[in-house]
């Protein structure tokens, strides 16, 4: 109440989102995001003091390339963003290029990349960052400005990410958090490494309230060799390959209950690439002294690469494939594209298990689930559709698949497919908001279906009080979730018998 009477509310909020152990008390490191706001300076961190940079070393060259948000993308933009304060989306509305278009980098911080000695088999997961959250430690808070400082392998993630903005978080408020790598390759000196990264930005800064940018994802690769001393390649971007691909959420007040939008929205662009391989910062001669890099003519001198030839490969399809299981373990099941489910399952003879949201169910925080909701996708996938009955019963009987409510949108208006957009049209029909569980036949008709909101209420009541008899509980699970959606299943099966008989 006294910090409240001296500060107000807004000035508590800005002192709340620094105070980060909240003991009411600024201590250096917390007010080291102010300090060097207004001198300008940023300190280097403890970890780059000690790694003394070798002088001889290779230098990588980086560029960045983006695109901003298409702000007609956003939901709030068909009523012409009405209720929004122009100042709440000042900082989306202004980042519309690169913080920094080119960075040169030395090639040795690039080891992070490099696997732990048990991990040098193609394909198998290690966390460069691990997560450090999961559905029991719930989530951190939104009520902050600046990213911590950056410590051990984080340094060359956010250096990188710094290069679009100024404030990323490495660490992403919700599950999963972190950077995750495997081997797609190797060679007698390199690897390839393919990697994929949960991070989000903070773009606005006192005296507005925060605004949250999380992409779905970061993912690409790196080539390097086993001593880190030389990067042949590197690519970093955020796939664009669906009709939405970032989440938003910003406060609306100066404290963390208070009320916050959301929406979701399409980024074209946003990657990170290497102009060419890494090269000498010093060149020397057959005697060791140092010459110039440049020819007499004054041109630069030329380096020419040996070609590397790879011993072990996989495809890059197969990588992404393991590292979205070591993020996600729901995707033990395959979730196939919406059209190419329903062909798979008149293949095979099977029901389709469909999951259809207003967010991704893939992305580091599904719009759909940015709020702890009755009606979390988040939840969903972290506990359900994780747990070993039902990927087992989802393996055996089902096609899995997910899809975004403006995705099926698209395809219901596509009248070049009829059987398309009835597909389709059948599941809008029983969409309702936020996640829609469904269940039908290859045809698309639907057998049985089940809002999250629902589900998730009544596997939070005790068995005595769910008056329907829809759902029993199951005593052989502990879990009440499990048991329900493993008796939602069951249940279309049962409901399907006399379609797929005749």
């Amino acid at each position: 109440e006294l910090a409240l009477k001296s500060l107000g509310s807004e000035g508590l909020f800005l002192f709340s989102s620094l105070d980060t152990n909240n003991d009411l008390y600024l201590s250096p490191e917390e007010f080291k995001p102010i300090a060097e706001k207004l001198t300008g300076v940023a300190p280097i961190s403890e970890f780059e003091e000690e790694e003394t940079p070798d002088p001889s070393g290779e230098t990588l060259s980086v560029v960045a390339k983006f695109q901003p948000l298409v702000m007609e993308t956003m939901t709030k933009s068909k009523d012409g963003f009405l209720g929004i304060s122009h100042v709440a989306l000042s900082g989306l509305r202004n980042w519309t290029a690169p913080a920094a278009p080119v960075s040169v980098m030395l090639a040795r911080q690039f080891k992070a990349f490099l696997p732990p000695k048990n991990k040098l088999d193609l394909g198998d997961p290690w966390w460069i960052i691990p997560s450090e959250l999961n559905i029991f430690t719930g989530y951190l808070s939104n009520n902050r400005f600046y990213p911590p400082p950056p410590k051990g392998k984080e340094i060359i993630i956010h250096r990188l990410l710094s290069m679009f903005h100024p404030r990323p978080f490495v660490k992403t408020r919700f599950a999963p958090q972190g950077a995750v790598a495997c081997i797609q390759a190797i060679s007698t000196f390199y690897y390839t490494i393919a990697f994929r990264i949960h991070a989000e930005f903070q773009l606005n800064e006192p005296p507005d309230f925060p605004f949250w940018f999380s992409p779905g994802q970061f993912t690409g690769h790196i080539i390097l060799s086993k001593d880190s001393s030389h990067v042949r390649e590197f690519k970093l971007f955020v796939p664009n390959n669906r009709s939405l691909n970032v989440d938003m959420e910003w406060l609306y007040g100066a404290s963390e209950s208070s009320n916050m939008e959301v929406d979701i929205g399409y980024l074209p662009q946003m990657e990170l690439e290497s102009t060419g391989p890494s090269i000498p910062s010093v060149i020397h001669d057959e005697n060791g002294n140092v010459i110039d890099s440049r020819d007499p003519s004054g041109e630069p001198i030329q380096f020419v690469f040996e070609e590397i030839t790879w011993q072990q490969e996989i495809p890059w399809e197969e990588a992404a494939q393991k590292l979205e299981v070591a993020m996600y373990p729901f995707k033990k099941v395959s979730y196939l594209p919406f059209t190419q489910a329903f062909e798979r399952a008149k293949a095979e003879k099977k029901l389709v298990h469909s999951i259809l949201l207003w967010g991704a169910l893939d992305d580091h925080k599904p719009l759909s689930a940015s709020l702890p909701m009755p009606g979390s996708g988040r939840t969903l996938r972290e506990t359900v559709l994780e747990s070993s009955p039902i990927l087992a019963l989802l393996n055996e009987s089902f096609i899995s698949s997910w899809s975004l409510v403006k995705e099926l949108e698209e395809l219901q208006t596509n009248r070049e497919n009829e059987f398309y957009s009835k597909l389709a049209d059948l599941h809008l029909e029983k969409y309702n908001f936020p996640v829609e569980m469904i269940i039908c036949l290859p045809n698309g008709t639907v057998v049985h279906h089940i809002n999250a909101n629902y589900f998730l209420d009544i596997t939070s009541m005790k068995p005595e009080d769910v008056e329907s008899s829809i759902f029993s509980f199951s005593t052989n699970f502990e879990d009440p979730s499990t048991a329900t959606y493993l008796q939602f299943l069951k249940e279309g099966l049962q409901r399907a018998k006399p379609y797929l008989q005749t």
